[in-house]
Parts: C-alpha cells; sequence; structure tokens
C-alpha cells in the first residue's frame, strides 16, 4: 500500500545512528546517502518500499506528528523486543504499554512502541500466526 515513509530530522547524523541500530536489529539495512544540493537524507529500502530520514526541505525545525505512528514488520516476537531494546539503548523512549500481544479484530499481534529521538512514534509489529 505504501511506497515510502519520510520523518524529518533536526539533526541527521543522529537520527542515522539511531535508524541504522532499531532496523538492523529488525533485519534492514543501513542508511544510503541520498544528499543532494536542495536536501539532506538517508533512506533504508525495503521489499516493497522505502523508509527515509531527512532535514527538512523548508529549512523549518523538524517536528513530530501528533497522533502519527510508523509501523515496521518484524519477522518474530523475538525482532521486536529486539528492536525495541536497541532503540532505547540508542537514545529512543519506550512509549505505550510494554511490549506484547495485543488483541485485534484482525488477529493477535505481537508490537512495540518507541519515540524516536525527534520525537517520531515508531512501532515494530509481528502478526502471530492463529
Amino acid at each position: 500500500m505504501f511506497s515510502h515513509v519520510v520523518v524529518g530530522t533536526n539533526d541527521l547524523e543522529k537520527a542515522k545512528r539511531f535508524y541504522d541500530a532499531v532496523l538492523g536489529a529488525l533485519g534492514y539495512g543501513e542508511g544510503v546517502s541520498d544528499d543532494n544540493e536542495r536536501r539532506r537524507r538517508y533512506v533504508y529500502r525495503a521489499d516493497m518500499g522505502f523508509f527515509i530520514i531527512t532535514e527538512p526541505l523548508d529549512g523549518q525545525p523538524a517536528t513530530h506528528a501528533n497522533g502519527g505512528t510508523v509501523g515496521f514488520i518484524s519477522q518474530s516476537a523475538s525482532r521486536v523486543d529486539l528492536w525495541h531494546a536497541t532503540g532505547v539503548a540508542h537514545g529512543g523512549q519506550s512509549v505505550e504499554a510494554p511490549p506484547g500481544v495485543r488483541e485485534a479484530p484482525f488477529g493477535s499481534l505481537y508490537l512495540a512502541y518507541l519515540r524516536d529521538p525527534d520525537g517520531n512514534k515508531l512501532c515494530a509489529l509481528h502478526r502471530l500466526a492463529p
């Protein structure tokens, strides 16, 4: 459904260290620089899309979306736990309930939530077998 997700940052190198760590915990590679004369950003590639961290193009400070969440698919509950622990160790803040099972109308989910160093809300999610 999504081609890409972009979040802004006020400290691109700090954000890269955070996302290299937490996305690495989910099995994704490091961010690749995609700078040009207009922008500075890093791109993380997955099979079906991209996750991008960037300095805002308008030159204004980056702010997080209140009520917004970026969710990442995880291959296992243990990877969700690793993602969460790695995020906290790299400057993220644990939010919501602790990592664990949540029941939803479309099945059981194992998930965890973090805020990145810029305040963006993130989730790692593993769908449990019925």
